[in-house]
């Protein structure tokens, strides 16, 4: 007897955000994460892991997370005015990109930058 699976899908929605308010705390991001994680629908698997790079001109806080579809990765870096977020969000599942960038409103964003790709097709953007 054979089962019948649904089809993967691959999305990748790609974030750079100038914020006002970046995070500046490891356990800022990690219940950044948390929280995304629980809003967008996807399930923790490890993590999050962050850290905070302490390099002259570098500096800022690195986060992942592995869900059960892929993965989640933010970079920040907190000495440019305004600061600069890098968000990766790499998933098999529906995602819903507004969901992501909602999420963001907390570090005062003052321009965002998406990109939201259908990875089935390697570069095709999917419309937001």
């Amino acid at each position: 007897m054979s089962t019948i699976s649904q089809p993967l899908i691959h999305r990748h929605l790609i974030v750079r955000a100038l914020v006002t308010e970046p995070p500046r705390r490891c356990e800022s991001v990690h219940t950044w994460l948390c929280e995304l994680c629980e809003l967008i629908g996807m399930r923790l698997l490890a993590g999050p892991i962050t850290a905070y790079v302490d390099t002259v001109g570098n500096r800022g806080v690195t986060g992942v997370c592995i869900i059960s579809t892929s993965h989640i990765a933010i970079h920040t870096w907190d000495e440019p005015v305004p600061a600069v977020i890098q968000l990766d969000v790499y998933t098999c599942a529906a995602l819903d990109p507004e969901l992501v960038i909602r999420h963001l409103d907390q570090f005062l964003p003052q321009h965002i930058d998406t990109h939201y790709l259908d990875r089935d097709r390697a570069v095709s953007v999917v419309p937001m």
